[in-house]
């Protein structure tokens, strides 16, 4: 009964993210699929037809790019990924234009990095970019800007990009398309409703490398429950499925589906958590772990272990001497000072070392 709920829940969604991954796209060769492509197009201007707000997370441009340039595997070096990826932008974006207009539809490309992301005010801007393109009725085309990312301001995969960017739009459902119908359990059977991401579903999952495409379900669980601890609902359907899009948006049961608890973490925290990546880890014991879930701040006098170089501001997260991950935070100290400062008493400036302000609890 109570997935059922949950699924009929979607058909009030207004705002929403999809994401295709590039095995859904494209053909062996890395080609794009124009017939495969036009039937999503018809199911993402349908919603936006009807009233929906979408943005599109659409991975495969590499995989474009190398075909374009007679490449038959996916290069392992960054230059050749990231020329890839601009020769098969151009060819993508091309097709979806036309697409979409056939469907009266207007885009916008919207390239990101992780980089982008994880500064405040770029961060708002980018949020501001995708929301006017989205009032004024313009689906953003998403990807990573893969021709100049590096591995240090890379997303990872689409999945996280599609996750962060259905936080960033606060969307009322976000939709990650695979070759596959959502998660299966031990027998093969589809797994139709997880409250969850826990270790027991992530052991039923048996990815297999590819030479076009980055991400697995692996990938995608992790990148839903992300969007979920933020309110987000998130189906994992698959892309390949004539009209699926417009059957989880009626309620119907399609993929695996992943409800969210309540949430209630500001966007300044959404920020904190998610959208930054930790530069070092502090080691606290019982009683500060304690005194955090309580809503308290970081004290020195809790902290065990300082691990990594970082300056004041960094993003640090929060373990336990086990090794639980406790929370993350902005630090007013860098790892010097609070080395020198942990498990002292202290008054003052220095009686904080992350301000509760400035914390996530996990």
């Amino acid at each position: 009964m109570t997935q059922k709920i949950h699924r009929e829940s979607l058909k009030n969604a207004k705002r929403i993210v999809v994401k295709a991954g590039s095995k859904v796209l494209v053909q062996r060769t890395g080609r794009p699929d124009k017939r495969r492509l036009g039937l999503l197009v018809d199911d993402l201007a349908k919603l936006q037809n009807g009233g929906c707000e979408v943005a599109f997370v659409s991975s495969g441009a590499v995989g474009a790019g190398l075909d374009a340039l007679g490449m038959k595997t996916r290069p392992k070096a960054m230059p050749d990924l990231q020329m890839a990826a601009a020769v098969g932008q151009i060819r993508l974006m091309s097709i979806y234009d036309e697409l979409f207009s056939q469907r009266a539809c207007r885009v916008g490309q919207v390239l990101l990095t992780y980089d982008a992301l994880k500064h405040r005010e770029r961060h708002l801007n980018a949020r501001n970019t995708l929301l006017n393109l989205i009032a004024n009725r313009i689906v953003p085309i998403i990807n990573e800007n893969d021709a100049i990312s590096t591995e240090e301001i890379k997303f990872g995969d689409n999945d996280v990009l599609a996750a962060l960017v259905a936080i960033l739009v606060d969307a009322d459902a976000l939709v990650l398309l695979s070759t596959t119908d959502g998660l299966r359990d031990s027998n093969n059977a589809r797994v139709s409703y997880i409250e969850e991401v826990d270790d027991d579903v992530l052991g039923l999952v048996a990815d297999k490398q590819d030479k076009l495409s980055t991400g697995g379900m692996a990938s995608k669980l992790k990148s839903a429950q992300i969007a979920a601890r933020n309110g987000v609902p998130v189906v994992i359907a698959n892309g390949r499925k004539t009209g699926v899009l417009t059957r989880i948006f009626e309620g119907k049961n399609e993929g695996t589906l992943l409800f969210p608890k309540e949430s209630n973490i500001s966007k300044r925290k959404r920020w904190i958590a998610f959208f930054n990546r930790a530069e070092g880890h502090l080691v606290v014991d019982d009683g500060a772990a304690d005194a955090m879930a309580k809503g308290k701040s970081l004290l020195p006098v809790g902290i065990r272990a300082v691990e990594g170089s970082f300056k004041i501001g960094a993003m640090v997260d929060v373990r336990s001497v086990g090794g639980k991950h406790l929370a993350r935070g902005l630090t007013a100290y860098s790892s010097e000072e609070i080395s020198g400062l942990m498990g002292q008493k202290t008054s003052g400036k220095s009686g904080v070392v992350i301000h509760h302000d400035n914390m996530v609890i996990l």
